[in-house]
This record gives C-alpha cells, sequence and structure tokens, in this order.
C-alpha cells in the first residue's frame, strides 16, 4: 500500500489532513497489513485519535481508547486558565468528567507538586485515565460521589470539563462524535447545563476558600451558565479565545 494511495484512500472518505494523517497512520502500523486496517478503521469514520491509541494534548502525548471520548485542542484554552490560577507548588486539583485524564495530565506536567484528583462515570474513560495518571487517584463514579471524604474544603483547582451539547443538538455533531464517543461525554441535557448545575450546586464543599472552578461552554450558553454558578455563592468571571474558539468560566469560592 503505498503513501500515495493511502492519502488518496482518506481524502476520498472525507478526511481534510490526509496527508498528516497518512504519515501518522504510517508510523503506528507494525506491518502492511496492520497499515490496511487502521487506513481502513479511519476511512470508515472512526477518530484518527482512536485509530492511533492517542491525542496530542498541549504538547503531551495522551493514550485515548475507543469509546473515550477525544480531547479537543480547544480544550487547551481551559488547561491554559487552570494553570494560570493555581497555585505554583502543592496544589490539590479535582478533574471531573476527566474522559482520557488529559486536563489533569497538563496541570501536573505545568505545576510543581500536584494532588491530583479525577473521576467520570464511564468505566472505559476511568480505565483510560488511570494510564495517562499514574500516582493520581483515578476514581469510577458520578461527580463528586467517589472522591475521597478528605478532599471536602481543600481543593484549589477544579475542573469539570462537563458535557454541554443540548441533548436534541446530538444529532447534528459530527459522525466520529456521535457514532464513535460514549454520549454520557457529549450529553448536557435539555438545555446543555443539567450535569454543569450539578456540579456547581457541591462545588462550594469542595473547594477551598478562594479556589477556582473551571469549566467550558459554549458562547451563546456562557450567560446561562454564569447564572447558575451565581446561584450557589461562587463569583463567576467569562473568558473567551477567539484563537481556539473556546469559552472558559472561572468561579471562585469568597476567601
Amino acid at each position: 500500500m503505498s503513501f500515495s494511495f493511502i492519502v488518496s484512500r482518506l481524502r476520498a472518505a472525507g478526511c481534510v489532513f490526509a496527508e498528516e494523517e497518512a504519515r501518522l497512520l504510517a508510523e503506528a502500523a507494525r506491518d502492511p497489513g496492520a497499515l490496511a486496517r487502521l487506513v481502513e478503521r479511519r476511512a470508515a469514520g472512526e477518530p484518527l485519535e482512536h485509530v492511533l491509541g492517542w491525542a496530542r494534548f498541549r504538547g503531551l502525548r495522551v493514550l485515548v481508547d475507543p469509546g473515550v471520548f477525544v480531547p479537543r485542542p480547544r480544550t487547551e484554552f481551559l488547561a491554559e486558565q487552570a494553570i494560570a490560577v493555581a497555585p505554583r507548588r502543592a496544589a490539590v486539583v479535582v478533574d471531573l468528567c476527566c474522559g482520557s485524564g488529559a486536563l489533569g495530565a497538563a496541570l501536573v506536567a505545568a505545576l510543581e507538586e500536584v494532588e491530583l484528583h479525577a473521576a467520570d462515570i464511564d468505566p472505559a474513560a476511568v480505565a483510560c485515565a488511570r494510564r495517562n495518571l499514574p500516582g493520581a487517584g483515578v476514581y469510577e463514579g458520578d461527580l463528586y460521589d467517589p472522591l475521597p471524604a478528605g478532599l471536602r474544603g481543600r481543593v484549589d483547582v477544579l475542573l469539570a470539563n462537563v458535557p454541554y451539547v443540548p441533548t436534541g443538538e446530538i444529532p447534528l455533531l459530527p459522525v466520529e462524535a456521535r457514532l464513535h464517543e460514549a454520549r454520557v461525554a457529549l450529553d448536557g441535557g435539555r438545555d446543555g447545563l443539567e450535569v454543569l448545575r450539578r456540579v456547581a450546586a457541591g462545588a462550594g464543599r469542595w473547594l477551598a476558600p478562594g479556589g477556582r472552578l473551571l469549566f467550558e461552554t459554549s458562547e451563546r450558553q456562557a450567560s446561562h451558565a454564569v447564572e447558575a454558578i451565581a446561584r450557589y455563592g461562587l463569583w463567576p468571571r467569562v473568558t473567551h479565545s477567539s484563537g481556539w474558539d473556546a469559552t472558559v468560566v472561572i468561579a471562585t469560592r469568597p476567601a
């Protein structure tokens, strides 16, 4: 199977960056037969990251198993905001809805002496995150439920990359997401904010005084997200990156 054939096959399947993807697939394959199987998986619409088994995130190679939510490039903006507000040393960080653990891994790489805990309701995501976050506490369960009680009132940075796609808009998502990622990682309920409201309701009990909750949302949902956060006694502010096309809300527990 020639390189030009692979590129043509991927282009015919609608892959915009066919040449780059062809190089990555060729590097990942052990032999020609394995390469042919990888190319066909990608041409059939499976996300490149699932085919390769990893995704790039803030310069890191994050393992991503089939079915697990793929870290989005725009979420690097959320990681940057969290790094900017975290204590430089001995930060206590919790990553809710952690997926592959990409956000937690980014903070561990950028900060010193991080005490990291992560949780997800999806067993496949938890298994993946445990491989990406050696030494961290990674728990399976619904939001705060599986976290150690000793974390209450100690968390400096609470990351919650909650699902925020309204249920009615799930059919409009790209096929890669709809067919190959867990729905629980995408569906934010009727208005896309149902999981966020649950996170906001419990955040004050887990955050240290002055601690921050950070989450990603869409620009059109931001004002409603701010209302939901403020209702639970947190002080929210919105920051946006046009370069990443990303909107992040940072909410502080009053000191």
